[in-house]
């Protein structure tokens, strides 16, 4: 039985991360400060005897001892800031919670002899491309803090990985959705149309158009990769669908589903926000040629998550 270590367990994906360890008959340390997690996310978990929760900053996690006496095999690695329009305003966001929480859970591994890491990377180091993204395109210039931070993170694992022995699975992902979610465009109009049903404000002109993949999906790929992929020191790949969903089409999948018709207000321009990217494509061909593919469509996925959150 092997025990994992979940930083950013009770989060969004983090607690579904934990959920399917357990579901495997393994062990879990659910690590998380519970800024962005939430409690009941993990409560169902609590008295299970495979099953630890520490409340706890990643980047304090080298100052104290709470971890010790657990035999660790597995790091994963799920903490970070998830709001990327939250650190335009303050790019120490970033710069704290997921460049250095990273190097933190690194420095905690190197000290303790611990040799795997699987890391939650992001579509938003690669920027902007016209084409579809593979593993390795480039240039890499990401247009937001978070996607600054989390390549950052890349190089430094892969800077470990060389030095101390540490395999590394590096996965990166675009947007997530699913029960818990905790941020994002169907997070944010779910918010609006419970508040307001008669009307709908949309940042940008809703041709933003972008892959959806449901976070049971996300983690089921994830393991499937660390399964399956052990060929290199550092190990990466894009998960993801086959398809994309625009901004417009997640509305009309919205009002069917809440049975509403509210007034649709945009705010023009082709970006959300400051930072993001209004289109994108993956090339899913590593995953895909390794056995794995997503169920559900884009659009299945919005739906789905949509039924959960009415």
């Amino acid at each position: 039985m092997e025990t994992y270590l979940i930083l950013g367990g009770a989060g969004f994906i983090g607690s579904h991360f934990c959920d399917y360890i357990i579901d495997l008959g393994q062990k879990v340390v659910c690590f998380d400060d519970l800024s962005l997690g939430k409690i009941e996310n993990i409560q169902h978990l609590i008295g299970n005897p495979s099953f630890n929760f520490i409340k706890s900053d990643v980047n304090d996690i080298n100052d104290e001892d709470k971890l010790k006496g657990y035999e660790i095999n597995t790091v994963v690695h799920l903490a970070a800031n998830s709001d990327i329009a939250k650190s335009h305003s303050n790019p120490d966001i970033d710069i704290k919670n997921t460049l250095n929480s990273t190097l933190s859970i690194l420095k905690f591994m190197r000290n303790n002899g611990i040799k795997k890491i699987i890391f939650a990377s992001s579509s938003a180091i690669y920027g902007e491309h016209f084409s579809k993204i593979h593993e390795d395109i480039g240039p890499l210039f990401p247009h937001s803090h978070y996607g600054a931070a989390k390549l950052a993170s890349e190089a430094f694992i892969s800077s470990f990985c060389e030095n101390y022995q540490i395999t590394s699975w590096i996965i990166r992902f675009p947007n997530v959705i699913g029960d818990r979610t905790t941020h994002g465009v169907i997070f944010d109009f779910v918010n609006k149309i419970k508040n307001d049903p008669t009307k709908l404000d949309v940042l940008g002109d809703g041709q933003q158009d972008k892959p959806y993949i449901h976070v049971l999906e996300l983690v089921d790929g994830i393991m499937y990769f660390y399964n399956n992929y052990k060929h290199h020191k550092v190990n990466y790949v894009n998960i993801g669908v086959d398809t994309s969903t625009t901004v417009i089409r997640i509305i009309e999948i919205l009002k069917e589903v809440f049975e509403i018709n509210p007034k649709i207000n945009f705010s023009g321009g082709s970006k959300g926000w400051i930072g993001d990217i209004p289109k994108f494509h993956y090339d899913l061909s590593k995953i895909h040629d390794l056995g794995w593919r997503a169920s559900l469509t884009s659009d299945e996925a919005v739906y789905k998550t949509l039924k959960s959150l009415k």
